[in-house]
């Protein structure tokens, strides 16, 4: 259920033709307490979307009651007229819940620069149908209803000791950092203040969905909602509850990481022996982004020179002579030279695993990526059309 395996909250999903697919488009997630507490990150793009610009200063006092999503329409790029809608977006819904506007989150995604009256009347009556149709049961409905390009919603759900944590997310391409390309709505039931999910929400993110770098891509639209509701009363331990956030929000990046537009593998480049976090988070992020490694993956090729050159460009602190590089288990690269036969590396399966040890001290990290196709090129090349 998703968003709905929390108590205290209800959602709905449903269609009003914003896809030609004629597919659930506008979702609704209301919070029904006690408590309304809440907590938002945003994409770090300075280029935002009127939804953000919105959410961004709604969640600045910590509450939110309600959010409202819509697919098939990123309303960003469409000047004073995109953020009116919005804003009537916002009024909309708060009018029917009962609500301050001020507490009424608004997300979108699709296409950039495209809305018009149309797109304005069937995003608000998509909104008051939602409403309408809000249930405990309506979570699946709503992870359906902000899908794109997914090929398959993504759900995550956790329950420890009486209390429950659920979420909800879409992204199949542009993932890169500053969140991935992605609309993820959390929930809780736990008892806990907004000021300490803001900061358990901040520090899961970057461990989980910024560690997300599939294409390099950074999205307009990227907004990551945890709401508490407190209905269960148990207010959990702050590293109980994080570590219950991370779990969530680990699952929902890698299937996301997994729904990827056209990949063929799943790649995890876990950094080892780094002299920091950044370091490590450096490094990996240089061979995610890298196309010919990328390239290279696709063919099933572990060409171990193309990471090396990659985390040479970065100013991490390492001996590039001194490194060693594994490929699904076998080392082919050792201290800067070859090692095992590349023959030895089987990269058939989809999951695809490279260990990189840079020998220069104890911080860690691993970065999510895919390999770069031709039905990725394909996709994109036609994703307005």
């Amino acid at each position: 259920m998703s968003v709905t395996a929390a108590q205290g909250f209800v959602a709905a999903g449903v269609a009003v033709g914003l896809k030609s697919t004629g597919a659930r488009d506008v979702a609704v997630v209301v919070n029904r307490g006690p408590h309304k507490a809440a907590a938002a990150v945003f994409t770090s793009n300075r280029a935002k979307a009127n939804p953000i610009l919105w959410s961004q200063q709604a969640i600045a006092d910590g509450v939110a009651e309600a959010v409202v999503l819509n697919s098939g329409g990123a309303n960003c790029f469409t000047g004073a007229f995109g953020f009116q809608t919005t804003h009537q977006t916002a009024e909309t819904a708060a009018t029917l819940l009962g609500v301050s506007p001020g507490d009424v989150l608004v997300c979108s995604t699709g296409l950039i620069g495209t809305g018009d009256e149309v797109f304005r009347a069937k995003v608000l009556a998509g909104t008051t149908a939602a409403i309408e149709a809000l249930s405990e049961d309506g979570g699946d409905d709503a992870s359906l209803a902000i899908m794109t390009t997914d090929s398959r919603p993504k759900r995550s759900v956790v329950t420890r000791d009486g209390w429950t944590i659920g979420g909800m997310a879409k992204g199949a391409g542009m993932l890169a950092p500053g969140l991935a390309t992605m609309l993820v709505v959390v929930t809780t039931d736990a008892v806990v203040d907004s000021a300490d999910l803001d900061a358990a929400l901040r520090r899961a993110t970057a461990v989980t969905f910024d560690r997300l770098d599939s294409d390099g891509c950074m999205s307009t639209n990227d907004q990551v909602t945890l709401l508490a509701s407190g209905a269960s009363g148990i207010r959990p331990a702050a590293d109980a509850f994080e570590s219950a956030l991370v779990q969530v929000c680990q699952d929902l990046a890698t299937q996301l990481q997994g729904d990827a537009e056209g990949a063929s593998h799943d790649i995890a480049i876990r950094v080892v022996h780094a002299a920091t976090d950044d370091d490590a988070v450096a490094v990996g992020r240089s061979v995610a982004r890298n196309n010919l490694f990328k390239a290279a993956i696709f063919g099933n090729d572990p060409n171990w020179g193309r990471v090396l050159a990659a985390i040479g460009t970065t100013d991490a602190a390492f001996d590039p002579y001194d490194v060693d590089v594994w490929f699904n288990g076998v080392r082919v690269c050792s201290a800067g030279a070859p090692d095992c036969p590349r023959e030895d590396v089987d990269l058939t399966p989809r999951a695809t695993d490279i260990l990189i040890d840079l020998k220069s001290g104890p911080a860690e990290a691993t970065i999510l990526t895919n390999d770069l196709t031709h039905d990725y090129v394909h996709e994109n090349s036609a994703y307005s059309s």
